[in-house]
């Protein structure tokens, strides 16, 4: 059974690309999804063509097409510009690809995505793995194929298209300052084997490259730390107000009285204080690289 166009449907009906499912207990996500789905229905039905006829000419199976138009699938970018172009519908159905953008991913993700997006300050600090805005896809599928209970194949597809989706504030105009800092053992732990570890450390220094960004490194040898407490992440707004949290602070939810903040930011600055200054710190990750 081949696979035809970008893979997620065959023109005989064959499965669909994980990641892209709808989420039933993301009732305004869903909303979104059904609301779509049923505009592509009415274009399809005012242009005359079946459901088949319609799939046939898009390069899609008759079943993924049902499941778009009934809100049980997320149509993917590529469907959607394929749809507006078979439909002729002149750009209308291709701009409801932002909506769906927003809709595949969990809606807990959605919302730290979103004051990600409008932070003009990010501090992290990262005991266990590397921060999320720094990770590869395959580092981040290795992490969540880690997870117990299992997560379902489409579960872990589709948090990690959500995780790199996050990422775009990497080179968000006007540049957000970016700050991490990770413990030398996250360096070191193969995490998803060898090849995805290098792929990883390769990854970092490339983004320490990015002016808006700093990456430091906390070594083993210190005989103070601290962020002995767990992760920290402190985000700042430019009306002036902060969020943050820390594993080990305010029972590890997330707190915006400026108060709190101030606390969290206060470690971080003196976890910053403590690590290795980013010059170091980047000549650190090439040792540990060459060393992988």
């Amino acid at each position: 059974m081949s696979v035809v166009g970008d893979g997620t449907g065959t023109v005989d009906g064959g499965a669909d690309e994980p990641g892209w499912e709808v989420d039933p207990d993301d009732e305004s996500g869903a909303a979104v999804v059904a609301a779509v789905g049923r505009q592509i229905k009415a274009w399809r039905e005012a242009a005359g063509m079946r459901a088949a006829e319609f799939g046939a000419a898009m390069g899609y199976g008759e079943d993924l097409v049902y499941k778009v138009e009934g809100g049980r699938r997320i149509p993917r970018p590529e469907f959607m510009d394929r749809a507006d172009d078979v439909l002729r519908a002149g750009g209308r159905l291709a701009a409801m690809k932002a909506d769906i953008a927003e809709v595949r991913y969990p809606k807990k993700i959605r919302e730290l995505a979103k004051m990600e997006a409008a932070a003009v300050e990010l501090v992290a600090y990262s005991n266990s793995s590397v921060h999320g805005l720094l990770q590869t896809a395959e580092y981040a599928r290795a992490l969540f194929a880690m997870r117990q209970p299992a997560y379902p194949q489409q579960e872990i597809e589709r948090a990690v298209g959500a995780r790199l989706a996050r990422q775009a504030i990497l080179e968000r105009q006007p540049s957000p300052t970016l700050g991490f800092v990770l413990e030398e053992v996250v360096l070191r732990r193969p995490l998803g084997g060898k090849m995805v570890l290098r792929d990883q450390l390769e990854h970092l220094l490339a983004v320490t490259e990015l002016r808006n960004v700093t990456v430091q490194v906390m070594p083993m040898d210190l005989d103070e730390h601290a962020g002995i407490d767990g992760e920290i992440q402190v985000l700042k707004f430019k009306d002036g107000t902060a969020v943050g949290r820390s594993d080990g602070a305010f029972g590890g939810r997330p707190v915006s009285d400026p108060k709190q903040v101030r606390i969290l930011d206060l470690r971080c600055g003196m976890i910053r204080a403590q690590a290795l200054t980013p010059r170091e710190s980047t000549g650190f990750i090439e040792r540990v690289l060459g060393e992988t």
